[in-house]
Protein backbone atom coordinates (compact mmCIF):
# COMPACT_ATOMS: atom_id res chain seq x y z
CA UNK A 1 0.00 0.00 0.00
CA UNK A 2 2.91 2.42 0.78
CA UNK A 3 4.33 1.76 -2.69
CA UNK A 4 0.83 2.05 -4.26
CA UNK A 5 0.78 5.77 -2.47
CA UNK A 6 3.96 6.32 -3.33
CA UNK A 7 3.66 5.37 -7.30
CA UNK A 8 0.46 7.98 -7.32
CA UNK A 9 2.13 10.66 -5.98
CA UNK A 10 4.98 10.30 -8.32
CA UNK A 11 2.73 9.92 -11.17
CA UNK A 12 0.84 13.63 -9.84
CA UNK A 13 4.57 15.19 -10.18
CA UNK A 14 4.91 13.98 -13.43
CA UNK A 15 1.32 15.02 -14.94
CA UNK A 16 2.06 18.36 -13.21
CA UNK A 17 5.43 18.48 -15.24
CA UNK A 18 3.64 17.58 -18.33
CA UNK A 19 1.22 20.14 -18.20
CA UNK A 20 3.07 22.84 -17.07
CA UNK A 21 5.64 21.89 -20.11
CA UNK A 22 2.51 22.27 -22.99
CA UNK A 23 1.31 25.57 -20.91
CA UNK A 24 4.52 26.97 -21.08
CA UNK A 25 4.19 30.31 -23.85
CA UNK A 26 8.20 32.22 -24.49
CA UNK A 27 7.16 36.36 -24.15
CA UNK A 28 8.69 38.90 -25.23
CA UNK A 29 10.92 39.76 -21.84
CA UNK A 30 12.35 36.54 -22.03
CA UNK A 31 14.02 37.30 -25.38
CA UNK A 32 15.16 40.27 -24.28
CA UNK A 33 16.78 38.47 -20.75
CA UNK A 34 18.36 36.21 -23.58
CA UNK A 35 19.82 39.43 -25.52
CA UNK A 36 20.89 41.12 -22.48
CA UNK A 37 23.15 37.75 -21.79
CA UNK A 38 24.44 38.12 -25.65
CA UNK A 39 22.62 34.44 -25.62
CA UNK A 40 21.56 34.89 -29.22
CA UNK A 41 20.56 31.70 -30.26
CA UNK A 42 18.17 31.23 -27.22
CA UNK A 43 16.87 34.67 -28.04
CA UNK A 44 16.16 33.49 -31.58
CA UNK A 45 14.51 30.37 -30.52
CA UNK A 46 12.06 32.51 -28.49
CA UNK A 47 11.02 34.69 -31.35
CA UNK A 48 10.76 31.99 -33.90
CA UNK A 49 8.32 30.81 -31.17
CA UNK A 50 6.67 33.31 -30.69
CA UNK A 51 6.09 34.24 -34.55
CA UNK A 52 4.82 31.03 -35.33
CA UNK A 53 2.02 31.24 -33.14
CA UNK A 54 1.59 35.23 -33.47
CA UNK A 55 3.11 36.93 -37.03
CA UNK A 56 1.79 40.29 -36.60
CA UNK A 57 4.01 40.50 -33.22
CA UNK A 58 6.44 43.50 -35.25
CA UNK A 59 8.26 43.87 -31.90
CA UNK A 60 9.64 40.41 -31.87
CA UNK A 61 10.01 40.65 -35.44
CA UNK A 62 12.38 43.63 -34.82
CA UNK A 63 14.45 41.54 -32.09
CA UNK A 64 14.61 38.50 -34.41
CA UNK A 65 16.62 41.16 -36.60
CA UNK A 66 18.67 42.29 -33.85
CA UNK A 67 19.69 38.85 -32.52
CA UNK A 68 20.86 37.66 -36.58
CA UNK A 69 22.26 41.07 -36.94
CA UNK A 70 24.16 40.71 -33.63
CA UNK A 71 25.91 37.20 -34.96
CA UNK A 72 26.46 38.63 -38.50
CA UNK A 73 23.90 36.47 -39.88
CA UNK A 74 22.13 39.12 -42.63
CA UNK A 75 21.43 37.04 -45.36
CA UNK A 76 19.16 35.04 -43.01
CA UNK A 77 17.45 38.10 -41.63
CA UNK A 78 16.81 39.17 -45.00
CA UNK A 79 15.04 36.19 -45.96
CA UNK A 80 13.15 36.09 -43.29
CA UNK A 81 11.56 39.67 -43.04
CA UNK A 82 10.18 39.11 -46.36
CA UNK A 83 7.94 36.35 -44.17
CA UNK A 84 6.45 39.30 -42.04
CA UNK A 85 2.81 39.67 -42.75
CA UNK A 86 2.18 42.49 -45.05
CA UNK A 87 -0.28 44.10 -42.69
CA UNK A 88 2.64 44.73 -40.17
CA UNK A 89 5.14 46.45 -42.50
CA UNK A 90 4.19 49.76 -41.49
CA UNK A 91 4.65 48.59 -38.00
CA UNK A 92 7.64 51.24 -36.32
CA UNK A 93 8.81 48.28 -34.90
CA UNK A 94 9.06 46.62 -38.24
CA UNK A 95 10.81 49.84 -40.31
CA UNK A 96 13.37 50.03 -37.81
CA UNK A 97 13.98 46.25 -38.09
CA UNK A 98 14.48 46.94 -41.76
CA UNK A 99 16.40 50.29 -41.26
CA UNK A 100 18.66 48.27 -39.39
CA UNK A 101 19.62 45.58 -41.70
CA UNK A 102 19.82 48.13 -44.79
CA UNK A 103 22.39 49.94 -41.90
CA UNK A 104 24.16 46.52 -41.64
CA UNK A 105 24.48 46.70 -45.20
CA UNK A 106 25.74 49.85 -45.94
CA UNK A 107 22.45 51.45 -47.76
CA UNK A 108 22.62 54.44 -45.54
CA UNK A 109 19.71 56.64 -47.24
CA UNK A 110 17.05 53.55 -47.52
CA UNK A 111 17.92 52.93 -43.88
CA UNK A 112 17.53 56.76 -43.11
CA UNK A 113 14.04 56.58 -44.71
CA UNK A 114 12.88 53.56 -42.56
CA UNK A 115 14.24 54.80 -39.43
CA UNK A 116 12.65 58.34 -40.05
CA UNK A 117 8.97 56.48 -40.69
CA UNK A 118 9.34 54.20 -37.27
CA UNK A 119 10.27 57.73 -35.56
CA UNK A 120 7.62 60.31 -37.64
CA UNK A 121 4.79 57.37 -36.59
CA UNK A 122 6.23 57.57 -32.73
CA UNK A 123 6.45 61.33 -32.87
CA UNK A 124 9.65 60.65 -31.36
CA UNK A 125 7.86 60.26 -27.77
CA UNK A 126 8.56 56.12 -28.07
CA UNK A 127 11.68 55.38 -25.90
CA UNK A 128 11.53 51.74 -27.02
CA UNK A 129 11.85 53.06 -30.75
CA UNK A 130 14.15 55.89 -29.96
CA UNK A 131 16.29 53.36 -28.61
CA UNK A 132 16.07 50.90 -30.65
CA UNK A 133 16.97 53.51 -34.15
CA UNK A 134 19.92 54.43 -32.00
CA UNK A 135 21.14 50.84 -30.99
CA UNK A 136 21.13 50.43 -34.87
CA UNK A 137 23.53 53.20 -35.25
CA UNK A 138 26.28 51.91 -32.27
CA UNK A 139 25.75 48.58 -33.93
CA UNK A 140 26.51 49.24 -37.67
CA UNK A 141 29.88 50.12 -38.78
CA UNK A 142 28.94 52.89 -40.58
CA UNK A 143 26.28 54.26 -37.91
CA UNK A 144 26.00 57.87 -36.76
CA UNK A 145 27.13 57.39 -32.99
CA UNK A 146 26.37 61.69 -32.04
CA UNK A 147 22.68 60.87 -33.51
CA UNK A 148 22.72 58.07 -31.52
CA UNK A 149 23.37 59.70 -28.39
CA UNK A 150 20.54 62.27 -29.77
CA UNK A 151 18.01 59.74 -29.89
CA UNK A 152 18.86 58.34 -26.57
CA UNK A 153 18.90 61.48 -24.55
CA UNK A 154 15.58 62.03 -25.85
CA UNK A 155 14.26 58.34 -25.01
CA UNK A 156 15.85 58.68 -21.52
CA UNK A 157 13.70 62.05 -20.54
CA UNK A 158 10.61 59.74 -21.98
CA UNK A 159 11.64 56.89 -19.88
CA UNK A 160 13.04 58.38 -16.51
CA UNK A 161 15.93 56.36 -14.49
CA UNK A 162 16.61 53.80 -16.93
CA UNK A 163 19.82 51.88 -16.78
CA UNK A 164 19.20 50.37 -20.42
CA UNK A 165 18.92 53.54 -21.93
CA UNK A 166 22.58 55.29 -20.01
CA UNK A 167 24.56 51.94 -21.01
CA UNK A 168 23.27 52.10 -24.44
CA UNK A 169 24.63 55.86 -24.22
CA UNK A 170 27.47 54.88 -22.40
CA UNK A 171 28.40 52.67 -25.73
CA UNK A 172 27.27 55.35 -28.15
CA UNK A 173 30.26 57.27 -26.58
CA UNK A 174 32.58 54.23 -26.49
CA UNK A 175 32.10 54.29 -30.25
CA UNK A 176 33.50 57.95 -30.39
CA UNK A 177 36.73 56.93 -28.75
CA UNK A 178 35.08 58.98 -25.30
CA UNK A 179 36.36 57.00 -22.73
CA UNK A 180 35.30 59.56 -20.58
CA UNK A 181 31.62 60.07 -21.53
CA UNK A 182 31.02 56.59 -21.77
CA UNK A 183 32.09 56.30 -17.92
CA UNK A 184 29.82 58.76 -16.79
CA UNK A 185 26.90 57.43 -18.64
CA UNK A 186 27.41 53.76 -17.34
CA UNK A 187 28.12 55.20 -13.58
CA UNK A 188 24.80 56.99 -14.32
CA UNK A 189 22.99 53.55 -15.29
CA UNK A 190 24.23 51.92 -12.30
CA UNK A 191 22.77 54.76 -10.12
CA UNK A 192 20.12 53.59 -11.39
CA UNK A 193 20.87 49.77 -10.81
CA UNK A 194 23.32 48.79 -9.13
CA UNK A 195 23.51 45.48 -10.51
CA UNK A 196 23.35 46.18 -13.82
CA UNK A 197 25.97 43.78 -15.11
CA UNK A 198 25.95 45.33 -18.21
CA UNK A 199 27.24 48.47 -17.46
CA UNK A 200 29.57 47.31 -15.09
CA UNK A 201 31.25 44.77 -17.89
CA UNK A 202 31.11 47.99 -20.22
CA UNK A 203 33.45 49.76 -18.02
CA UNK A 204 35.62 47.20 -17.67
CA UNK A 205 35.62 47.42 -21.62
CA UNK A 206 36.59 51.02 -21.12
CA UNK A 207 39.51 49.90 -19.56
CA UNK A 208 40.55 46.81 -21.76
CA UNK A 209 40.88 49.29 -24.77
CA UNK A 210 43.41 51.51 -22.05
CA UNK A 211 45.40 48.15 -21.63
CA UNK A 212 44.83 48.68 -17.74
CA UNK A 213 44.04 45.23 -16.98
CA UNK A 214 44.02 45.85 -13.02
CA UNK A 215 40.37 47.95 -13.87
CA UNK A 216 38.91 45.95 -16.50
CA UNK A 217 39.54 43.01 -14.07
CA UNK A 218 38.07 44.93 -11.29
CA UNK A 219 34.87 45.62 -13.14
CA UNK A 220 34.41 42.25 -14.94
CA UNK A 221 34.67 40.73 -11.72
CA UNK A 222 32.15 43.17 -10.54
CA UNK A 223 29.62 42.22 -13.19
CA UNK A 224 29.62 38.70 -12.32
CA UNK A 225 29.47 39.30 -8.67
CA UNK A 226 25.86 41.15 -9.37
CA UNK A 227 25.00 39.00 -11.67
CA UNK A 228 26.95 35.20 -12.22
CA UNK A 229 24.72 34.41 -15.15
CA UNK A 230 26.59 37.25 -17.63
CA UNK A 231 28.21 35.47 -19.93
CA UNK A 232 30.19 37.83 -21.64
CA UNK A 233 32.16 38.59 -18.25
CA UNK A 234 33.53 35.26 -18.25
CA UNK A 235 34.45 35.37 -22.12
CA UNK A 236 36.94 38.34 -21.42
CA UNK A 237 37.98 36.79 -18.13
CA UNK A 238 39.10 34.02 -19.79
CA UNK A 239 40.63 35.89 -22.76
CA UNK A 240 42.79 38.02 -20.41
CA UNK A 241 44.26 34.67 -18.87
CA UNK A 242 44.44 32.93 -21.96
CA UNK A 243 48.33 32.96 -22.11
CA UNK A 244 49.02 34.21 -18.52
CA UNK A 245 47.48 31.64 -16.73
CA UNK A 246 45.69 28.69 -19.05
CA UNK A 247 44.46 26.71 -16.05
CA UNK A 248 42.61 29.94 -14.49
CA UNK A 249 41.44 30.45 -18.37
CA UNK A 250 40.44 27.11 -18.64
CA UNK A 251 37.74 27.68 -15.35
CA UNK A 252 36.44 30.82 -16.37
CA UNK A 253 35.72 29.28 -20.11
CA UNK A 254 34.12 26.49 -18.50
CA UNK A 255 32.06 28.97 -16.72
CA UNK A 256 31.19 31.09 -19.98
CA UNK A 257 30.00 27.99 -21.61
CA UNK A 258 27.75 27.05 -18.69
CA UNK A 259 26.27 30.84 -18.97
CA UNK A 260 25.95 30.78 -22.78
CA UNK A 261 24.51 29.43 -25.84
CA UNK A 262 25.92 26.24 -27.01
CA UNK A 263 28.58 27.42 -30.50
CA UNK A 264 31.03 25.52 -32.63
CA UNK A 265 33.41 27.91 -32.04
CA UNK A 266 33.66 26.76 -28.48
CA UNK A 267 34.59 23.43 -28.93
CA UNK A 268 37.80 24.60 -30.83
CA UNK A 269 38.89 26.94 -27.99
CA UNK A 270 38.46 23.78 -25.50
CA UNK A 271 40.80 22.20 -27.33
CA UNK A 272 43.16 24.86 -27.45
CA UNK A 273 43.05 25.33 -23.83
CA UNK A 274 43.30 21.38 -23.28
CA UNK A 275 46.73 22.09 -25.20
CA UNK A 276 47.90 25.11 -23.24
CA UNK A 277 47.18 22.86 -19.68
CA UNK A 278 49.33 20.75 -21.21
CA UNK A 279 46.77 17.96 -21.13
CA UNK A 280 48.29 17.03 -24.19
CA UNK A 281 46.26 13.60 -24.60
CA UNK A 282 43.18 14.86 -24.40
CA UNK A 283 43.87 17.80 -27.03
CA UNK A 284 45.12 15.45 -29.57
CA UNK A 285 42.07 12.82 -28.97
CA UNK A 286 39.61 16.20 -28.83
CA UNK A 287 41.39 17.29 -32.43
CA UNK A 288 41.05 13.94 -34.06
CA UNK A 289 37.19 14.04 -33.21
CA UNK A 290 36.72 17.38 -34.88
CA UNK A 291 38.85 16.86 -37.99
CA UNK A 292 36.35 14.18 -38.31
CA UNK A 293 33.35 16.52 -39.14
CA UNK A 294 35.39 18.77 -40.70
CA UNK A 295 38.64 17.80 -42.32
CA UNK A 296 39.17 21.36 -43.54
CA UNK A 297 40.01 22.62 -39.89
CA UNK A 298 43.73 22.07 -40.97
CA UNK A 299 44.89 24.38 -38.06
CA UNK A 300 43.72 20.82 -35.72
CA UNK A 301 46.37 19.66 -37.23
CA UNK A 302 49.01 22.05 -36.00
CA UNK A 303 47.62 21.67 -32.25
CA UNK A 304 48.04 17.94 -32.66
CA UNK A 305 51.61 18.33 -33.55
CA UNK A 306 52.53 21.10 -30.76
CA UNK A 307 50.52 18.64 -28.28
CA UNK A 308 52.46 15.18 -30.28
CA UNK A 309 55.77 17.79 -29.15
CA UNK A 310 54.74 17.56 -25.82
CA UNK A 311 54.69 14.48 -25.55
CA UNK A 312 58.34 13.98 -26.76
CA UNK A 313 57.16 12.19 -30.03
CA UNK A 314 58.57 13.85 -32.81
CA UNK A 315 57.70 11.72 -35.23
CA UNK A 316 54.32 12.08 -35.16
CA UNK A 317 54.43 15.82 -34.35
CA UNK A 318 56.43 16.33 -37.95
CA UNK A 319 53.30 13.95 -39.29
CA UNK A 320 50.97 16.73 -38.94
CA UNK A 321 52.85 19.72 -39.25
CA UNK A 322 53.64 17.92 -42.82
CA UNK A 323 50.37 18.07 -43.21
CA UNK A 324 49.21 21.79 -41.67
CA UNK A 325 52.24 22.94 -43.83
CA UNK A 326 50.91 21.13 -46.94
CA UNK A 327 47.25 22.25 -46.94
CA UNK A 328 47.36 25.63 -44.90
CA UNK A 329 48.37 29.41 -46.49
CA UNK A 330 51.08 31.27 -46.20
CA UNK A 331 49.32 33.91 -44.60
CA UNK A 332 47.55 31.46 -41.87
CA UNK A 333 51.51 30.39 -40.68
CA UNK A 334 52.58 32.02 -37.59
CA UNK A 335 56.03 32.50 -36.13
CA UNK A 336 55.76 29.14 -33.93
CA UNK A 337 55.24 27.82 -36.99
CA UNK A 338 58.09 27.91 -38.72
CA UNK A 339 59.98 27.59 -35.13
CA UNK A 340 58.30 24.16 -34.56
CA UNK A 341 59.70 22.95 -38.25
CA UNK A 342 62.80 23.88 -37.90
CA UNK A 343 62.80 22.41 -34.14
CA UNK A 344 61.60 18.99 -35.87
CA UNK A 345 63.79 18.91 -39.08
CA UNK A 346 67.28 19.91 -36.41
CA UNK A 347 66.31 16.73 -34.98
CA UNK A 348 66.39 14.48 -37.89
CA UNK A 349 70.12 13.60 -39.44
CA UNK A 350 70.71 14.99 -43.03
CA UNK A 351 67.84 17.60 -42.52
CA UNK A 352 70.03 20.37 -41.11
CA UNK A 353 69.61 22.80 -44.58
CA UNK A 354 65.43 22.48 -43.77
CA UNK A 355 65.89 23.51 -40.28
CA UNK A 356 67.70 26.40 -41.41
CA UNK A 357 65.73 27.33 -43.84
CA UNK A 358 62.16 27.35 -41.45
CA UNK A 359 64.31 29.15 -38.74
CA UNK A 360 65.22 32.02 -41.00
CA UNK A 361 61.72 32.49 -41.84
CA UNK A 362 61.15 32.66 -38.09
CA UNK A 363 63.88 35.13 -38.09
CA UNK A 364 62.13 37.05 -40.91
CA UNK A 365 58.70 37.27 -39.55
CA UNK A 366 59.94 38.18 -35.61
CA UNK A 367 60.50 41.93 -33.79
CA UNK A 368 60.97 40.63 -30.72
CA UNK A 369 65.07 40.86 -30.19
CA UNK A 370 64.64 38.74 -27.45
CA UNK A 371 63.52 35.53 -29.39
CA UNK A 372 65.54 36.53 -32.16
CA UNK A 373 69.13 35.82 -30.10
CA UNK A 374 67.12 32.82 -29.31
CA UNK A 375 66.54 32.09 -33.25
CA UNK A 376 70.37 33.30 -34.08
CA UNK A 377 72.05 30.80 -31.39
CA UNK A 378 69.81 28.09 -33.10
CA UNK A 379 70.91 28.75 -36.55
CA UNK A 380 74.87 29.24 -35.67
CA UNK A 381 74.34 25.16 -33.94
CA UNK A 382 72.84 24.27 -36.88
CA UNK A 383 75.45 25.41 -39.07
CA UNK A 384 78.22 24.23 -36.68
CA UNK A 385 76.46 20.76 -36.77
CA UNK A 386 77.55 20.93 -40.49
CA UNK A 387 80.49 22.79 -40.82
CA UNK A 388 79.60 25.21 -42.25
CA UNK A 389 81.45 27.95 -40.08
CA UNK A 390 81.16 30.63 -42.25
CA UNK A 391 77.55 31.14 -41.98
CA UNK A 392 78.25 29.97 -38.46
CA UNK A 393 80.00 32.98 -37.93
CA UNK A 394 77.22 35.16 -39.60
CA UNK A 395 74.92 33.72 -37.08
CA UNK A 396 77.26 34.45 -33.93
CA UNK A 397 77.96 37.76 -35.46
CA UNK A 398 73.95 38.64 -35.23
CA UNK A 399 73.67 36.78 -31.89
CA UNK A 400 76.49 38.86 -30.34
CA UNK A 401 75.30 42.33 -31.64
CA UNK A 402 73.32 44.52 -29.28
CA UNK A 403 72.67 41.45 -26.98
CA UNK A 404 73.38 42.80 -23.69
CA UNK A 405 73.25 38.89 -22.42
CA UNK A 406 76.15 38.15 -24.89
CA UNK A 407 79.26 36.85 -23.31
CA UNK A 408 83.36 37.02 -24.01
CA UNK A 409 82.81 33.22 -24.92
CA UNK A 410 79.87 34.41 -27.39
CA UNK A 411 82.35 36.80 -28.72
CA UNK A 412 84.73 34.42 -28.33
CA UNK A 413 83.25 31.38 -30.72
CA UNK A 414 82.21 34.07 -33.31
CA UNK A 415 85.68 34.69 -33.40
CA UNK A 416 86.72 31.31 -33.83
CA UNK A 417 83.74 30.74 -36.29
CA UNK A 418 85.63 32.47 -38.85
CA UNK A 419 88.66 31.19 -38.40
CA UNK A 420 87.61 27.70 -39.25
CA UNK A 421 86.15 29.43 -42.34
CA UNK A 422 89.47 30.69 -42.78
CA UNK A 423 87.78 33.90 -42.89
CA UNK A 424 90.97 35.26 -41.03
CA UNK A 425 90.54 39.42 -42.10
CA UNK A 426 87.22 39.00 -40.11
CA UNK A 427 88.77 36.70 -37.69
CA UNK A 428 91.17 39.40 -37.02
CA UNK A 429 88.55 42.03 -36.66
CA UNK A 430 86.81 40.18 -34.24
CA UNK A 431 89.26 38.84 -31.89
CA UNK A 432 90.84 42.52 -32.19
CA UNK A 433 87.19 43.93 -30.83
CA UNK A 434 87.92 40.83 -28.09
CA UNK A 435 91.50 42.70 -26.91
CA UNK A 436 89.25 46.16 -26.60
CA UNK A 437 86.79 44.43 -24.38
CA UNK A 438 89.06 41.81 -21.92
CA UNK A 439 93.09 42.95 -22.68
CA UNK A 440 93.52 40.93 -19.58
CA UNK A 441 93.36 38.10 -21.25
CA UNK A 442 95.75 35.98 -24.02
CA UNK A 443 92.85 35.03 -25.80
CA UNK A 444 91.98 37.87 -28.37
CA UNK A 445 96.06 38.13 -28.49
CA UNK A 446 96.69 34.98 -29.24
CA UNK A 447 93.56 34.49 -32.02
CA UNK A 448 94.68 37.70 -33.38
CA UNK A 449 98.40 36.55 -34.08
CA UNK A 450 97.01 32.67 -35.21
CA UNK A 451 94.66 34.82 -38.22
CA UNK A 452 97.59 36.63 -39.08
CA UNK A 453 99.54 33.85 -39.06
CA UNK A 454 97.37 32.35 -41.69
CA UNK A 455 97.18 35.59 -43.44
CA UNK A 456 100.97 35.75 -44.20
CA UNK A 457 101.21 32.20 -44.48
CA UNK A 458 104.67 32.94 -46.33
CA UNK A 459 106.45 34.86 -43.33
CA UNK A 460 106.68 37.87 -45.67
CA UNK A 461 104.62 40.76 -44.27
CA UNK A 462 105.42 39.96 -40.60
CA UNK A 463 101.29 41.16 -40.13
CA UNK A 464 101.01 38.44 -37.36
CA UNK A 465 104.52 39.95 -35.48
CA UNK A 466 102.96 42.70 -33.20
CA UNK A 467 100.01 40.27 -32.22
CA UNK A 468 102.91 37.60 -30.54
CA UNK A 469 104.82 40.48 -29.29
CA UNK A 470 101.62 41.85 -27.58
CA UNK A 471 100.25 38.15 -26.29
CA UNK A 472 104.03 37.70 -24.76
CA UNK A 473 104.20 40.88 -22.91
CA UNK A 474 100.54 39.90 -21.53
CA UNK A 475 101.09 35.87 -21.21
CA UNK A 476 104.68 35.83 -19.28
CA UNK A 477 102.95 37.92 -16.14
CA UNK A 478 101.57 34.75 -15.48
CA UNK A 479 102.70 32.33 -17.55
CA UNK A 480 101.10 29.12 -15.39
CA UNK A 481 97.66 30.44 -16.49
CA UNK A 482 95.98 28.46 -18.63
CA UNK A 483 96.88 28.06 -22.19
CA UNK A 484 99.65 30.72 -21.18
CA UNK A 485 102.59 28.19 -21.25
CA UNK A 486 101.74 26.52 -24.48
CA UNK A 487 101.12 29.72 -26.40
CA UNK A 488 104.01 31.85 -25.49
CA UNK A 489 106.04 28.52 -26.67
CA UNK A 490 104.22 28.99 -29.66
CA UNK A 491 104.92 32.83 -29.70
CA UNK A 492 108.68 32.12 -29.01
CA UNK A 493 108.69 29.78 -32.13
CA UNK A 494 107.07 32.22 -34.40
CA UNK A 495 108.98 35.42 -33.68
CA UNK A 496 112.53 33.22 -33.52
CA UNK A 497 111.73 31.73 -36.83
CA UNK A 498 110.73 35.17 -38.15
CA UNK A 499 114.50 36.69 -36.47
CA UNK A 500 116.40 34.38 -38.20
CA UNK A 501 114.30 33.51 -41.70
CA UNK A 502 113.40 37.01 -42.88
CA UNK A 503 115.32 39.81 -40.30
CA UNK A 504 118.20 37.70 -40.58
CA UNK A 505 118.56 38.41 -36.29
CA UNK A 506 120.23 35.26 -35.33
CA UNK A 507 121.00 36.90 -31.75
CA UNK A 508 117.42 37.95 -31.37
CA UNK A 509 116.16 34.59 -32.33
CA UNK A 510 118.42 32.65 -29.87
CA UNK A 511 116.89 34.61 -27.71
CA UNK A 512 113.41 33.46 -28.25
CA UNK A 513 114.53 29.77 -28.48
CA UNK A 514 116.25 30.62 -25.17
CA UNK A 515 112.72 31.93 -23.60
CA UNK A 516 111.31 28.48 -25.58
CA UNK A 517 113.19 26.09 -23.66
CA UNK A 518 112.93 27.89 -20.17
CA UNK A 519 109.17 26.69 -20.78
CA UNK A 520 109.99 23.72 -22.20
CA UNK A 521 113.43 22.58 -21.31
CA UNK A 522 112.93 19.13 -23.44
CA UNK A 523 112.30 20.62 -26.89
CA UNK A 524 115.05 19.24 -28.87
CA UNK A 525 114.47 21.32 -32.02
CA UNK A 526 114.62 24.37 -30.03
CA UNK A 527 118.38 23.33 -28.73
CA UNK A 528 118.92 22.07 -32.69
CA UNK A 529 117.87 25.37 -33.94
CA UNK A 530 120.33 27.11 -31.46
CA UNK A 531 123.25 25.41 -32.45
CA UNK A 532 122.69 26.10 -36.12
CA UNK A 533 122.35 30.05 -35.30
CA UNK A 534 125.21 29.79 -33.29
CA UNK A 535 127.41 28.91 -36.07
CA UNK A 536 125.70 31.21 -38.50
CA UNK A 537 126.75 34.10 -36.06
CA UNK A 538 130.25 32.40 -35.60
CA UNK A 539 130.33 31.61 -39.06
CA UNK A 540 129.36 35.25 -39.89
CA UNK A 541 131.98 36.75 -37.48
CA UNK A 542 134.80 34.86 -39.04
CA UNK A 543 134.02 35.95 -42.19
CA UNK A 544 133.67 39.40 -41.08
CA UNK A 545 137.23 39.08 -39.48
CA UNK A 546 138.87 37.49 -42.55
CA UNK A 547 137.29 40.75 -44.71
CA UNK A 548 139.20 42.75 -42.48
CA UNK A 549 142.95 40.96 -42.71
Amino acid sequence: MKNFYLLQKLLFVFACFISLSFTYTPDIDEAKQFIYYERYASAAHVLHHILKNDASNAEAWYLLTKTYLLQNKTDKIKDSLLLAPLAKRNDPYYQVAYGYLQLQQNKKDSAHFYFGEALNQTKEKDAAILSAVAQAHIDAPIGDAHYAIELLNKAAKREKRSAAIYTLIGNAYRKLNNGTDAYKAYQQALAYDQNNAAALYQLGNIFLTQKNSEMYLKFFRKALAVDPNFAPAYYSLYTHYYTLSPEKAMGYFNQYVAKSDVHERNEYQYTDLLYLTKRYGKAIAKAQELLKKDTAEVRLHKLIAYSQLGLKDTAAAMIHMRRYFSESSDSSRVIKDFETMGLLYASIPGKEDSAALNYQKAVNLQTDSTVLFNYYKKLAQIYKKREDYSNQALWLGKYYANNEKATNIDLFNWGIAHYMAHEWSKADSVFGVYIEKFPEQTFGYYWRARSNAALDSALEKGTAIPHYLKLVKVAEKDPDRGNNKKWLIEAYGYLATYEANIEKDYQAAIEYFKNLLALDPENRDAEKYIAILEKNISRSSDTSKNNKD
